[in-house]
């Protein structure tokens, strides 16, 4: 079986509505482009129907892999995922598209050869549409947080929209701990003790309504999943000879 050159993984929570017209964009925008691809949803503990309905369009598609993450939380969703896949370059991405599927095309070759490259809503050149203002001061929540007592370099952490290369992917999320929101920052705090480059794109993203997060509740783990990654580092847990199970 030949590797792919793209990896596209989707984590799906109760997504049975919105999944169908998301991968129809997703093989539409694949079928466009000249090189091999594969795309893997990993249904994360769904009270819905989104493992059955992904399974049911995998039928028209050779390249689309449906998988069940056995440990909830969408950190454990991706790094399954990231894992599982086999492309040279993975990205991930959340299942309503806020940020138009073909912008993927410049987080790889020959618009991107960097380590990692992050969706940002906040760097110069991003624009937000529709989004209505409690949603924006809850990521101003979030974002202080973490540049307060993680990531002051970056501007964007929780776009969930983030590209790597298979090498780096592969040694990044084999040590992850965190399985809630949080994931991306461990990674990307990883990802600045190893050395890796990391680029903020700017990208044009839409507010799409049935949000998850819930700002006290979820500021508040966000707040002891960080103290638990500066904590994990200090313990040496994210040193290149530690080697994880997932």
């Amino acid at each position: 079986m030949s590797t792919p050159y793209l990896s596209i993984i989707i984590p799906a929570y109760n997504e049975e509505n919105r999944l169908p017209h998301t991968l129809e964009q997703v093989f539409s925008f694949l079928a466009q482009q000249d090189y091999q691809a594969e795309v893997i949803v990993i249904e994360n503990g769904s009270s819905d129907r989104t493992y059955t309905v992904a399974q049911e369009i995998s039928t028209a598609f050779k390249n689309l892999y449906v998988f069940q993450s056995t440990q909830r939380g969408k950190g454990k969703a991706v790094q399954y995922g990231m894992l599982k896949a086999r492309g040279k370059y993975r990205v991930f991405c959340d299942a309503d598209l806020s940020m138009p599927i073909e912008e993927v095309a410049r987080f790889i070759p020959p618009h991107n050869d960097t380590d990692i490259v992050i969706a940002s809503r906040e760097v110069e050149g991003a624009v937000r549409y529709d989004e209505p203002h409690q949603r924006h001061l809850t990521g101003r929540v979030f974002n202080f947080i973490i540049r307060a007592l993680a990531l002051p370099d970056i501007h964007d952490t929780q776009c969930g929209f983030k590209g790597f290369k298979a090498e780096v992917a592969e040694d990044l999320f084999r040590h992850q701990t965190i399985d809630g929101w949080a994931f991306d920052v461990e990674i990307l705090y990883i990802a600045k003790m190893r050395g890796y480059k990391i680029v903020e794109l700017p990208i044009p993203w839409y507010y799409r309504d049935e949000s998850k997060i819930n700002v006290l509740r979820d500021s508040w783990r966000m707040f002891l999943d960080i103290l638990k990654i500066r904590g994990n580092a200090r313990k040496g847990l994210y040193a290149q000879n530690v080697k994880r199970e997932t």
